[in-house]
């Protein structure tokens, strides 16, 4: 009879054997213990399938162990059974049976172990044991059909599946299965949700396939309750609290990721206490204990440390030691920011490294070491500091590398870094090279150029890993603007076309009150000179407006159509010189509500400052600009300056004769922990070439002046600051007449100004990397500015003062005009009738008589004068001050998938009368 056995019957018949043996004294051979039999004081071991320790019986004492030999047999067949996926032969190579072998228990339980380790079987068996006809019985664990996530909110599936290793059409094992459920409870953790609780279930289907589903139950996020200080003396725990990344819990930090408890934040924040209190000179500083405790219901955290501040240091003295024979270590040590008799720092310690090995890369020598050596005395309590600068050789470039730019062509690249293979090393050259490069805005940000051992200790390779991004950009839009009711933008621009770093550009822009049209081209470098030449052709059609309560009017137009061309060169690395040449034809036009019916000029309607401003012109006009950059940036500088002088003269030629110079200037600083400062100033004065054309007209056109306002003084409207004429109107009612003093019912006419200046300071506030990956940066700023500067225009109408005959009051009169048709010739009115016989009047061009079917004049009555009625109205010439406007404000800049878009919330502070502020702005695709 064959009987079948598994991993638990083989050894619990080993272990009732020699406990047989034993207890019966006798040296003799033991039979075999049937199968079914119990011997007592034996305890049997479960097999390695069960998970059960085995145990043996305890010796009997006085009794003397004797060892009971193995029964051996021999395997003379070998079969497996129960297998469907997996072939015999592959179940046989997990153990070490084989037919002809001996075999014995321990034999077959290390078989069963093994097909236990091969995680493939979800249960096994041996039979046949005591005929040696050998079958493993097996069955195989289900394949996974699916992996389901249910009530996950916090995580996404899609992370979740790619942190965990069971999936589809693998291998389903119950270890697998508390892995994962390892791998998400840490996830969840990761978040700060520690009572996230993950049950698994498992849904059987046919074909031995399974379903896993994973339930998570979420729990809350788990914040910062409390964090505790103790040991603290010095400082109060508010203000180390204040160093820390990590904060409590509290109403007004609602949205924010930083009190959550993160354990890599804890380091962390360990790390920035003593980095805070090795800055303020407590140099034996220690975190002796840092305990997070989780609240018995999981929700919160109480963060206890336990800190040692130590005694207070301040410098020594601080020398310098090169080995390097062109150092002068007296004046190295002069130059360094840290000085005898000053609290301890360990920040100027880093700094002054920095400093050093910039100084050695400056004369060549690319790796050079300096290594602090301390000295402390804890009895002076001061701090000795010898800076080491190793011996090094003066280093050049053996090789510039340049890795990544699939597009962009290798002369590109090589143009904007500032030295050669030969030349002697300079680490001012290498990140001047390298904000060149990142200034192209043809790759992604913070790219660095590696320095790398060369084949000698005196070479070293420029290595310069590019990551290409892409330079064109298709922008198609349409919108509404209460400025430009509705608009519709499209442009196309590619900043490094054929990858030779030019720029091709093309735009159409189209609105109720403006159309446009340019396209543009730009050679860097022409025939691979460091020479830039370029052109641009354009039609521009601009209205100007005004409103009057919420009616919005175009008073000119200007149609402007012509070409520029520009080159450039620099001077030295950071001069350069620029010169343009520009031709167009401007059409300046009234609307048709200020012109009378010959097409002329109402000066009553449209004011004498806007029919100068009318007729057909050319601009012919030659200019310089001449620069000085080092930005670190061109496109989101953070350090740096910038300056420019500009001048045209336009008159080589043409209509128009002036020369306009204007002036800017930035200065952009790192203000440390992410905040980034900037001062940025402007200015410019128109002087003209020509006399005005007449009496209280200006010599410089109202479409060549300056205008300032929204979006570049911000605060204030668009054209809000500055020369204007505002035109209130009386009310008609003669004994109760009102002038008009609500803004929104009074015409307001910018009219520009020759000069200008517009300063502003501005800071930018860091925010979290959330917050950075969308592209948002926000702002607070001051700006100061004013427009001024023209000839105040004559009035354009001067009405009588009546009196009203039944008050007695005084009243302003309206003014009459003689009425012409659009021929320009005189109107008289007659009496007629109209179709019922009723007398009428009406107009005619016949000074005496009436006109005929023909036309021709019939009678010689003399007809009077038909004339035309303005109103009474009174216009004040404002805002021409060269006293500051100042605004305060807040700003968010934000990188949209539409493009770029800025928000600003600004308060004008100081205004002069007849400015038009503005409190919100709202700008896309500005350039920020």
């Amino acid at each position: 009879m064959v009987t079948a056995i598994n991993g638990y019957d083989f050894a619990r018949k080993g272990a009732l054997l020699l406990a047989g043996t034993i207890l019966s004294g006798v040296p003799a051979l033991a039979q075999t213990v049937p199968a079914g039999s119990a011997t007592p004081g034996a305890t049997p071991a479960p097999s390695p399938s069960s998970g059960r320790q085995s145990t043996t019986a305890a010796p009997v004492v006085g009794v003397t162990p004797v060892a009971a030999p193995v029964s051996v047999r021999t395997i003379k067949t070998l079969r497996v059974e129960g297998s469907q996926r997996i072939e015999a032969e592959t179940v046989l190579s997990y153990t070490k049976l084989r037919v002809g072998i001996p075999y014995t228990a321990e034999t077959l339980d290390q078989a069963l172990k093994d097909l236990q380790a091969s995680d493939l079987f979800a249960d096994y068996s041996i039979a046949g044991v005591e005929d040696g006809n050998i079958v493993l019985r097996v069955r195989e664990n289900p394949i996974i059909n699916r992996v389901i996530i249910e009530g996950n909110k916090a995580l996404k599936s899609d992370k979740i599946t790619k942190e965990i290793k069971l999936a589809p059409r693998q291998i389903f094992t119950r270890t697998a299965v508390r892995q994962d459920i390892a791998r998400i409870i840490e996830l969840y953790r990761r978040q700060g949700r520690f009572g996230a609780v993950i049950d698994p279930k498992m849904v059987n289907l046919d074909q031995n396939r399974v379903d896993v589903v994973f339930v998570v139950s979420e729990g809350p996020k788990s914040k910062v309750r409390q964090i505790n200080i103790l040991g603290n003396e010095v400082f109060s725990d508010d203000q180390i609290r204040g160093q820390m990344a990590t904060k409590q819990a509290r109403l007004f930090r609602l949205l924010s990721s930083a009190t959550s408890y993160d354990q890599d934040r804890l380091s962390y924040d360990q790390q920035k206490l003593r980095q805070f209190y090795l800055t303020q000179g407590y140099a034996d500083f220690r975190v002796t204990s840092a305990v997070a405790e989780l609240t018995p219901d999981k929700k919160d955290f109480i963060i206890t440390y336990v800190v040692e501040e130590g005694k207070r240091y301040k410098f020594g003295d601080v020398t310098v030691d090169s080995q390097i024979r062109d150092f002068d270590n007296t004046k190295l040590a002069a130059s360094l920011p840290l000085k005898k008799g000053d609290w301890y720092n360990a920040k100027l310690v880093e700094d002054s490294v920095d400093n050093l090995s910039q100084t050695a890369g400056l004369f060549g020598y690319a790796f050079t070491e300096v290594n602090p050596e301390f000295a402390k005395d804890s009895d002076t309590l001061t701090m000795g500091i010898n800076f080491n600068i190793a011996e090094a050789k003066r280093t050049y470039v053996e090789r510039i590398e340049i890795n990544g730019n699939t597009q962009t062509q290798d002369k590109v690249v090589r143009r904007e870094i500032r030295l050669a293979e030969g030349d002697a090393f300079n680490s001012f050259q290498v990140k001047r090279s390298q904000d060149r490069i990142n200034s192209l805005g043809y790759f992604q940000d913070k790219m660095e150029i590696k320095q790398l051992p060369g084949s000698a200790p005196d070479r070293v390779i420029l290595e310069t890993n590019l990551e290409e991004k892409s330079t064109g950009e298709l922008q198609l839009s349409a919108g509404y603007s209460s400025l430009e009711r509705f608009i519709v933008q499209a442009n196309i621009t590619q900043r490094n076309f054929r990858g030779k770093g030019q720029e091709l550009r093309a735009g159409v822009n189209y609105s109720s009150y403006s159309k446009s049209i340019e396209l543009g081209f730009t050679e860097p470098y022409l025939f691979d000179k460091n020479i830039a030449l370029g052109g641009d052709i354009f039609r521009r059609d601009y209205n100007s407006f005004n409103f009057v309560g919420n009616d919005r009017q175009t008073n000119y137009s200007q149609v402007s159509t012509g070409f520029q061309l520009r080159t450039g060169v620099p001077l030295t690395e950071f001069w350069s010189l620029s010169a343009r040449y520009g031709l167009s034809y401007d059409e300046v036009g009234l609307d048709n509500q200020f012109l009378n019916a010959d097409g002329s000029c109402n000066v009553l309607v449209a004011g004498r400052y806007l029919c100068d401003a009318i007729g057909n012109r050319w601009t012919s006009s030659v200019g310089y600009s001449l620069s000085r950059d080092n930005l670190n940036s061109r496109l989101r500088p953070t350090a740096g300056s910038r300056f420019s002088f500009s001048q045209d003269f336009a008159g080589l030629g043409g209509d128009v004769k002036y020369i306009r110079t204007r002036f800017e200037g930035s200065k952009y600083q790192n203000l440390g922990s992410g905040f980034i400062g900037s001062i940025i100033a402007e200015g410019g004065y128109i002087h003209p070439l020509e006399k005005a054309r007449r009496a209280g007209s200006d010599a410089v056109r109202i479409t060549d002046r300056f205008y300032l306002g929204e979006p570049q003084f911000r605060g204030f409207d668009i054209r809000g600051v500055g020369p204007r004429i505002l035109r209130a109107a009386y009310s008609n009612g003669t004994p109760t007449q009102v002038l008009a003093t609500d803004r929104n019912s009074i015409q307001d006419d910018a009219l520009g100004g020759r000069a200008y200046y517009l300063a502003r300071a501005e800071i930018e506030i860091p925010l979290g990397s959330g917050a950075r990956e969308l592209g948002l940066r926000p702002s607070i700023y001051a700006q100061v500015g004013s427009l001024f500067g023209i000839t105040r225009p004559l009035p354009s109408a001067t009405f009588p003062t009546l009196i009203d005959p039944t008050t007695g009051k005084e009243y302003v009169g309206s003014t009459f005009t003689p009425s012409v048709n659009s021929a320009g010739a005189a109107l008289y009115t007659y009496t007629t009738t109209d179709t019922t016989g009723a007398p009428v009047t009406a107009n005619t061009t016949c000074a005496a008589g009436s006109p005929d079917a023909a036309g021709a004049c019939i009678g010689t009555a003399a007809n009077p004068r038909a004339l035309t009625e303005q109103t009474p109205f009174v216009e004040s010439f404002l805002g021409n001050s060269a006293k500051p406007r100042l605004s305060v404000g807040i700003g968010v800049n934000w990188n949209s998938p539409f493009g770029p878009l800025r928000i600003d919330l600004a308060k004008a502070l100081l205004t002069q009368k007849g400015d038009d502020p503005k409190l919100i702005t709202f700008n896309v695709g500005t350039q920020f």
